[in-house]
């Protein structure tokens, strides 16, 4: 009855870690033959036989009878006649005693061990099983249940409620949850920290953008779009380089969808994360072009690991973006660092003098133009004394108009 109680409670136990029959009967068999050795010694002259139906564990002890005098007398697997005796009268030399060893024969001390290492090796199998499982699944989405929220991390559980951690640093800025939730996120890692299993989880990384594409885009989960690569800044921006070796497919238009359609859920689940769709080629001045689009490239240097471009001063912010970013994640896109410049050629074109309107006096940029001086650069290739002859002005006011016409093609 023992027995029975043992092997069923530890059976049990096993099942609700999802360990099947053999694994089962054999960790089983493992932790006897040890506590069996324990006992006695050693261990080769027992069998374990094992019914896990029933709930059966029998253990049996086979040992040869030999003459009470003989040198053998002390083996383990020897017994003296004499000794057999006492167990059945009418034993004799050369016969095999099997002797049915109970459990309560080892002693409360070794049963509590076999107890206590029966559970031990189920949740290292347990832990080892969980390992192999979410080792195979790293950069795959997984929905789970939030079940604590601290301020390093959160918590959460899957179906099976195996725990999983998604730290602060894995977290959309902009994400706000609570406890219950389902929320999607990628396999980051998995690893063993102090014989503790670490899931860890992420929604930052470029990977966890990736499989919301696969998924949104049947074309990128077919294969006929490519992705060739992702860089963000979660929440905030991110850069997606794809590419079809289909003609007749648009990977930028079936990314986006009709008015956005298909890229609507994503930027939903990454917390209104802008994201800029690119179509993807070998040409890298015209590659660079697409990355910052709408901006207006004058021209594009190379230097080493450095690439240069030159745009007018008005595209400036537009190219550098808030805080840097956009030119940081071109940079990342293109895996050289991306340096803008003024044109300078640009600027040195003739500018019309009606841009001055809000540094000179309309009157005096209407008299200006009504005597021929147009452009700023007009004015600068007349003499002084010529302008303020024609327009009537003073002297003061003219050293005036010079000198702020100067300052705008420096």
């Amino acid at each position: 009855m023992f027995n029975k109680k043992l092997i069923e409670s530890f059976t049990e136990f096993a099942k609700s870690k999802n360990i099947n029959r053999p694994t089962i009967i054999k960790i089983i068999e493992d932790v006897f033959k040890t506590i069996i050795k324990k006992k006695f010694e050693k261990n080769d002259n027992f069998d374990i036989i094992l019914n896990l139906d029933k709930g059966d564990l029998q253990i049996y002890r086979f040992r040869e009878i030999i003459d009470n005098n003989s040198e053998d007398i002390w083996e383990h697997d020897k017994i003296s006649l004499s000794e057999a005796k006492k167990i059945e009268n009418d034993f004799e030399i050369g016969e095999e005693v099997i002797e049915d060893i109970n459990i309560k024969d080892f002693g409360r001390r070794l049963i509590t061990i076999a107890k206590k290492t029966l559970i031990q090796k189920i949740k290292d199998l347990e832990k080892d099983n969980l390992y192999e499982k979410y080792s195979k699944i790293i950069g795959k989405i997984i929905n789970a249940k939030i079940y604590q929220i601290t301020n390093k991390k959160i918590i959460l559980i899957d179906k099976d409620k195996n725990e999983l951690i998604l730290p602060k640093t894995e977290q959309i800025p902009k994400d706000k949850f609570k406890k219950g939730e389902y929320i999607n996120s990628i396999i980051h890692k998995v690893y063993l920290k102090n014989n503790i299993l670490k899931i860890i989880l992420s929604r930052t990384s470029p990977i966890f953008l990736k499989k919301l594409l696969e998924r949104e885009i049947p074309e990128i989960y077919d294969g006929i779009i490519t992705i060739k690569k992702i860089v963000r800044e979660p929440g905030e921006k991110s850069k997606v380089a794809v590419e079809s070796y289909n003609e007749r497919i648009d990977p930028v238009g079936s990314c986006i969808g009709i008015k956005g359609s298909r890229i609507y859920n994503i930027v939903k689940e990454l917390k209104n994360e802008n994201i800029d769709i690119i179509n993807y080629t070998d040409n890298i001045e015209l590659y660079i072009s697409r990355i910052l689009n709408p901006v207006k490239i004058s021209s594009i240097k190379q230097k080493e690991n450095k690439i240069l471009i030159y745009i007018k001063q008005d595209q400036i912010s537009l190219a550098i973006g808030k805080f840097g970013q956009n030119i940081r994640l071109a940079s990342k896109l293109i895996g050289k660092e991306i340096d803008v410049y003024k044109d300078l050629d640009c600027e040195k074109k003739d500018i019309k003098i009606e841009e001055f309107q809000n540094k000179i006096d309309t009157w005096i940029i209407e008299e200006l133009k009504k005597s021929g001086f147009n452009t700023a650069k007009s004015i600068l290739s007349t003499s002084k004394k010529k302008i303020e002859k024609e327009i009537d002005l003073e002297k003061e006011t003219v050293e005036e108009i010079y000198k702020t016409l100067k300052k705008e093609f420096e």
